[in-house]
């Protein structure tokens, strides 16, 4: 578990994160992520970091960046700190950590494949090497018959004998039965969270698996935020990005969460293969995702042809660390 908050995170929460204490926690315009890209670049340009703008350089720092931000919005922000403490303490109570794109602990597969789209904070709870080790991505919709919660349960079963993660994203239905299928095989998995992180980890279904180090509940949102379709649908990115292949048991045609997560990695980040389960003609959303450039999943049958299918479909997974802004 990451046990301190370092500078540099410190810095980022205060300046683009809601720090959510309850409910009359004080609005702020914080910084967009684009917003917050820029001021990155900038810093690297003049060989700084987040965590400058909290010490004594701090006025020479926003004198730089005058003409380019609103330096008293910055100014604001950045005089976050009691609420900054509150939020801490109350994360660290339902040990719940917090990196930024500066700590070494955050995963490189989101800086590589998601560029400058790679959120600038993590919050989570449990083991954060899990972010690492790849794996396979299973998603699908929210409603559906129990025919497809026990196909999705063997397969994640045999995933976890197979010794590979398993990432989903928590939501009822085929997420939470991916999620269940490995866990019940001793199988270690990473759950990419939506909303309401802060509720999640002292879940007591969960609560074993998070302090065994099985289970990784990790989220680029604030862990009191409550659901928000945008945000729902900005999770998929990271889902696919933490894998290294994905499967997607069920899907709407044309709309959707799964639909929109998958179309969009097909169309747009190809970080990794799409597989779809087989399935009839009659299940439109499957089609379409073939029509888009989707593979059907070859069953394996044994935890040695899961791994065959990794290993001979897998692009390479060798992620450099990278330079620039993306390390802030």
């Amino acid at each position: 578990m990451i046990n301190t908050v370092s500078s540099n995170t410190q810095a980022v929460l205060l300046l683009t994160a809601p720090l959510i204490t309850g409910s009359r926690t004080p609005a702020s315009e914080t910084l967009t992520l684009s917003e917050y890209n820029r001021l990155a670049a900038l810093l690297v340009e003049n060989s700084r970091e987040p965590g400058d703008l909290l010490g004594i350089e701090s006025d020479e720092i926003l004198d730089l960046l005058e003409g380019t931000f609103d330096v008293h919005r910055m100014k604001t922000l950045l005089e976050r700190g009691v609420l900054l403490t509150r939020a801490i303490e109350t994360w660290q109570a339902r040990s719940i950590w917090v990196i930024s794109r500066a700590d070494s602990e955050y995963p490189e597969r989101l800086k590589s494949r998601l560029k400058s789209t790679a959120p600038p904070l993590l919050y989570g709870c449990g083991d954060s090497s899990l972010m690492e080790m790849g794996g396979l991505a299973v998603v699908g919709s929210r409603d559906v018959s129990e025919h497809l919660i026990d196909y999705t349960k063997n397969v994640t079963g045999l995933v976890a004998e197979a010794g590979y993660p398993v990432i989903s994203g928590g939501a009822r239905g085929i997420d939470q039965s991916a999620m269940a299928g490995a866990l019940h095989k001793e199988g270690k998995v990473t759950g990419i969270m939506a909303d309401s992180l802060n509720r999640a980890v002292i879940s007591r279904d969960l609560r074993e698996y998070l302090m065994n180090n099985q289970l990784l509940l990790v989220s680029p949102f604030d862990p009191s935020a409550g659901f928000h379709v945008g945000n729902a649908m900005q999770r998929n990115k990271y889902i696919y990005s933490l894998a290294d292949a994905a499967l997607v048991v069920s899907s709407d045609f044309q709309r959707g969460g799964t639909w929109a997560g998958a179309s969009e990695q097909l169309d747009k980040f190809h970080s990794v293969p799409v597989y779809v389960r087989p399935h009839t003609d009659n299940e439109k959303g499957l089609k379409g995702l073939i029509a888009k450039g989707a593979r059907i999943w070859p069953e394996p049958s044994s935890p040695e042809e899961f791994t065959e299918i990794i290993n001979r479909e897998v692009p390479d997974t060798n992620f450099p660390a990278l330079q620039g802004k993306l390390n802030l």
